[in-house]
């Protein structure tokens, strides 16, 4: 099997749980704020992170100072990406959120090939425009007037491709148990401390209702999806890996319809269709 395929089979071990994201966090933020929300999700995840590091002795890889520069830099990035999506979760649907963080891969376009040196061809110019139309489609609802909880996740979709960026260049360094465990390590006193001073005081009874789906978030989104996305990202391009991600915004499109009752509006199910077409445009293999 080619590294490339191993990257494409994470990657789809990585959507089948990355869909249930935004349906799960926001249950949980029903009951607790959103960085409430992302702080639990991270004691979790950090929980498991040392348990694999330990096991596959890997603290030994935080001896190596030459990985700190990207450590930090991976970890500020990560960590500022999911702060504006958990923000924005509380103002938009599960089916949005999942639709505009997509648009990593336009921005991902526009970072390595428009104003980077990677090779630009025409197909992929025509998919960054239909792309962008689709993310139009979504953006602006029938009274045109922009949701500041979409604002904040297109946000988040631009600044993914850097986080990306600097994560496959920490990759080369350290293993992913050990980068997304340093991350977690530094962002969960943050994220406590910005909670604390932000958001209202916790009620335990509203806490145990959210915990469960705090757990999986925590265990299975930040914890095993992430090393299935850091895997795949050490193995294939940033631009084709935020691309196989177009299966996701489908997948919880269906969910959220199953298991929050989110019916689609038609302009969602308008703009995903360019949004997905252009992300496979961005993907095509430039001729020689």
């Amino acid at each position: 099997m080619t590294r490339e395929r191993e990257g494409e089979l994470y990657m789809i071990a990585l959507a089948l749980l990355e869909s249930w994201f935004p349906i799960l966090s926001i249950v949980a933020m029903q009951h607790i704020g959103a960085l409430y929300t992302y702080a639990f999700a991270l004691m979790f995840s950090l929980v498991f992170f040392l348990v694999v590091m330990k096991r596959k002795n890997r603290f030994i890889e935080l001896k190596n100072r030459s990985a700190y520069k990207d450590l930090l830099l991976t970890s500020f990035w990560i960590t500022t990406l999911f702060v504006l999506i958990f923000l924005g979760m509380q103002y938009t649907t599960a089916g949005n959120m999942s639709v505009i963080i997509f648009l990593q891969v336009l921005f991902s376009y526009l970072y390595f090939n428009v104003f980077g040196s990677d090779k630009m061809d025409k197909i992929h110019t025509v998919g960054a425009f239909i792309m962008a139309g689709g993310a139009l489609l979504i953006l602006f609802p029938n009274e045109l007037t922009l949701n500041k909880g979409d604002l904040l996740i297109m946000l988040g979709a631009a600044i993914a491709p850097i986080a990306n960026y600097y994560s496959k260049r920490t990759r080369i360094h350290c293993s992913s148990e050990t980068i997304l465990g340093f991350r977690t390590m530094l962002a969960l006193p943050v994220i406590l401390l910005m909670a604390w001073i932000f958001e209202p005081t916790l009620n335990a009874d509203n806490v145990l209702k959210a915990l469960p789906f705090v757990l999986l978030v925590g265990l299975l989104i930040l914890g095993l999806s992430k090393i299935f996305w850091m895997e795949a990202l050490h193995r294939t391009s940033i631009t084709k890996l935020s691309a196989l991600l177009a299966i996701i915004p489908v997948m919880t499109l269906f969910f959220a319809y199953l298991y929050l009752n989110e019916i689609p509006e038609f302009r969602q199910l308008i703009g995903v269709l360019p949004v997905l077409i252009g992300g496979y445009l961005l993907t095509k293999p430039i001729k020689a």
